[in-house]
């Protein structure tokens, strides 16, 4: 059983790694920082290339492709740190007007939270009592909902896994970057056998993620999405406070973009699925009598 990205998922895979790097570069990234609020344009242009569509029937309008290519699509706006209610939007192409194109933003609530509310075309869910709540990432708003909500759509909880190993794998290779290009005592530190051992688990890590999030979106099994979830949750985080270790104190300030990174990776951890109500999910499948 061959379990490669065929020719055409890699040339999705690298077209959109293509459109980010020309709409969403690091100055963009710096920019959206600097300048909170969601950018139309280039929202808009994530509607033409078929981002919010990729799944619609091509009769209507659509691209016609399943849930793998847009685990490919999601894990590329993890690595560029896109902002914006991606994961909704998404899955609200076809049912809200406007959404599959970019014209629409549509957000949705998502177990205690919202994200993008003011920004939203759309919400989908009850945002009624929505408190604003200060955001530790600075290119994510949020809006806390009061009572208790459960999120429990697998592929929303998937798409988010998906954001998470684009990211681990970011700082994966910021990490490897910065230990080849920054000298102490008259050598690299990646010749360092602890800075050795950071990346290499960063890497490890991944790769586990990788292996579970493709897996998952091919089975679209609810409680392998819940695992998939996890380890992407654990990828992004450690990873992300790891590659900070490698960059040392300079990983601390704003120059850097390991911290946003790791900022993006705590909200995501907690949307869609926490590690609380994936755990509870993996644990239900297994004490469930088999062929139920």
């Amino acid at each position: 059983m061959d379990f490669q990205l065929t020719v055409d998922q890699r040339a999705l895979k690298t077209g959109m790694r293509e459109l980010l790097a020309a709409r969403f570069d690091r100055d963009a990234l710096r920019a959206a920082v600097g300048r909170p609020g969601l950018d139309r344009a280039l929202w808009r242009a994530l509607g033409e290339a078929g981002f919010f569509s990729l799944r619609l029937p091509e009769d209507e309008g659509g691209v016609g492709l399943g849930l793998p290519e847009a685990v490919l699509l999601f894990e590329e706006a993890g690595r560029a740190l896109l902002p914006g209610p991606l994961v909704a939007t998404h899955l609200a192409a076809g049912a809200v007007k406007g959404a599959a194109t970019g014209e629409a933003v549509v957000t949705r609530v998502d177990g205690g939270l919202v994200g993008w509310l003011a920004q939203a075309d759309h919400v989908q869910g009850d945002a009624s009592g929505a408190a604003p709540l200060r955001s530790v990432d600075p290119l994510t708003p949020l809006h806390r909902i009061p009572g208790t909500r459960t999120a429990t759509d697998p592929e929303a909880v998937l798409l988010a896994a998906a954001e998470q190993l684009g990211s681990a794998a970011r700082v994966t290779e910021m990490a490897v970057q910065h230990a080849k290009e920054r000298v102490q005592f008259g050598q690299p530190v990646g010749a360092f056998q602890a800075v050795k051992h950071l990346c290499a688990d960063m890497l490890v890590r991944t790769e586990l993620a990788r292996a579970a999030v493709y897996a998952a979106a091919v089975t679209g099994e609810a409680e392998e999405i819940a695992g998939a979830k996890l380890l992407a949750d654990e990828a992004a985080v450690r990873g992300a406070r790891d590659c900070l270790q490698v960059h040392g104190g300079m990983g601390f300030t704003w120059e850097a973009d390991v911290h946003l990174h790791l900022k993006r990776a705590w909200v995501r951890a907690e949307q869609w699925q926490s590690a609380e109500q994936a755990c509870e999910a993996l644990a239900a499948a297994l004490q469930a009598p088999p062929g139920s």
